[in-house]
């Protein structure tokens, strides 16, 4: 068959109105229930079924087909769609041939000799659930392999599946369905399930991966382990590391469960499943401390870092929550995210500099701000070593202007967010800071200080704007060379979440 053609059935069949296609299949299993009749008499008579014999019970037989069809449209068996129909069919078409049959045996019992045999009505309920599953799953078949055989100029990506419990099967089940995959095989570690069978698809195990992909390549491996802790998952990916291929995963199945996300949301492997260790957890008692039922600021609330403090302060249920932020852009996409994930949130949302000192001051007064988070600041090292007076500005002359005007109003809590490279700095974003959390300290030790001040260093935060890993990812899609610092650097990494989490924390210390 040529693509045009293929490609022209599919056309007339999703040109086909829900009716006509309803229509289509209640004419095909009237043909089915005439087939199946005919073969049922034919097998009771040993093959010799002559016209003579079968004429007396035209009246039965054509009540024999209302009937059926009655049945078949009250269970429904008319209202999905053929081509997705799962597994779960099976069970409408046992139960329609199960009640059809059980009033027409009734039937045949009570009256013997004006209905038809009883072995005849048994030997058609069977073959009716033969045909009528099979047609429906040939339909299924046929329209697969057509969507895959016109969608096959752009090679659909061959999939291993990693886990070949619940969720692999369920996702296997989608896959099979979509025409722009082609599953190959699942890989589990019980030996229980190894070598065997499962939705047509062979389960192998890991150990034989590489030979697998010998002999008949494949592109992804998708991880349908979603219960499993990080530690794991990092070692199955490092054990996947000498193989040419994609890692995907699922999502968690915490988002699968509550309705958020779909099973067959292939995505790729988030970068805090990587950090080798699961994340700390933090002390619910300190979390809240200077944030539930208090006015809170966040300088820099557009950042990476900036954002995610916002959505965890949204979290703890702050008495109103005030975002100050230099870029337009930023400010719009956490303003957006916090109206639609936190309705009832009282927040607001501030286009300002640190350094317009007026302007931060009139915010702070006018709600009354008891906890500010100061995250402004210029990060990128190579940036500011090139902007080194604007760096300099922004980073002390800014926290400068937040912690003067925080204690003049008497804000209980100013926490400034620093950076590793403050220790014994050897460049100029890490010298700045450092002077930043010199001028916090200062102020922090006059005498008529009422302010609370507190300084969070942290190093390598996985995925925000001044990490290396955006950088990585993007050098890894284009194929390009990983650039280090050194050779012989060790990066300590811990997640946004994380990171956020630790500066409340510290802040209520």
């Amino acid at each position: 068959m040529s693509r045009k053609l293929a490609n022209k059935i599919l056309k007339l069949a999703n040109s086909l109105s829900r009716s006509s296609k309803r229509s289509l299949l209640i004419v095909t299993d009237c043909l089915i229930f005439c087939l199946t009749i005919y073969l049922a008499f034919s097998l009771r008579f040993n093959l010799s079924l002559e016209y003579q014999q079968i004429r007396p019970f035209f009246g039965e037989i054509f009540s024999l087909i209302a009937i059926k069809l009655l049945v078949f449209y009250l269970k429904g068996i008319y209202r999905p769609v053929v081509r997705y129909t799962g597994l779960e069919f099976l069970s409408s078409v046992l139960q329609a041939v199960l009640y059809s049959s059980g009033v027409l045996i009734s039937l045949a019992y009570f009256q013997r000799d004006a209905f038809l045999p009883r072995s005849v009505l048994i030997i058609d309920a069977l073959l009716t659930l033969v045909l009528v599953i099979g047609v429906r799953l040939l339909i299924r078949s046929v329209f697969h392999r057509l969507n895959i055989y016109v969608s096959s100029v752009d090679r659909e990506p061959t999939i291993v599946i990693y886990g070949a419990g619940v969720v692999g099967c369920q996702l296997a089940r989608s896959l099979q369905n979509d025409p722009h995959y082609r599953l190959l095989a699942f890989v589990d570690d019980n030996p229980d399930l190894q070598q065997r069978v499962i939705q047509g698809i062979r389960v192998y195990p890991p150990s034989q991966l590489t030979i697998l992909h010998q002999k008949r390549a494949f592109d992804w491996v998708v991880l349908a382990i979603p219960n499993a802790d990080k530690t794991r998952k990092r070692q199955i990916i490092e054990s996947l590391e000498t193989l040419p291929i994609v890692i995907k995963t699922v999502p968690p199945l915490s988002k699968i469960l509550s309705g958020e996300a779909a099973i067959n949301q292939i995505r790729s492997v988030d970068v805090s499943e990587l950090l080798g260790r699961e994340e700390i957890l933090p002390h619910p008692e300190l979390l809240g401390k200077n944030v539930t039922g208090k006015a809170v600021l966040v300088t820099g609330g557009g950042g990476s870092i900036g954002s995610e403090l916002c959505r965890q302060i949204a979290l703890l249920k702050p008495k109103c929550l005030v975002i100050y932020e230099l870029n337009e852009f930023s400010l719009y996409k956490i303003d957006l995210d916090l109206s639609e994930n936190y309705a009832d949130l009282a927040k607001y949302a501030y286009l300002g500099n640190v350094l317009d000192r007026n302007h931060l001051d009139r915010v702070i007064q006018q709600h009354q701000i008891e906890t500010i988070y100061h995250t402004a600041a210029y990060k990128h090292v190579p940036l500011v070593e090139a902007n080194a007076s604007q760096g300099i500005y922004t980073n002390v002359w800014g926290t400068l202007n937040v912690a003067q005007i925080a204690i003049e109003n008497s804000v209980s809590n100013l926490v400034l967010i620093s950076t590793d490279k403050a220790v014994r700095p050897t460049n100029i974003m890490g010298a700045s800071k450092r002077c930043a959390e010199l001028v916090v300290q200062a102020l922090a030790a006059l005498p008529h200080t009422s302010t609370c001040c507190a300084i969070v260093r942290f190093g390598n935060v996985l995925d925000s704007s001044g990490s290396v890993v955006p950088r990585f990812r993007e050098q890894i899609a284009q194929r390009k060379n990983i650039t280090l610092t050194h050779r012989d650097i060790i990066r300590y990494f811990m997640s946004i979440p994380e990171a956020v989490r630790l500066v409340i924390q510290a802040g209520a210390m």
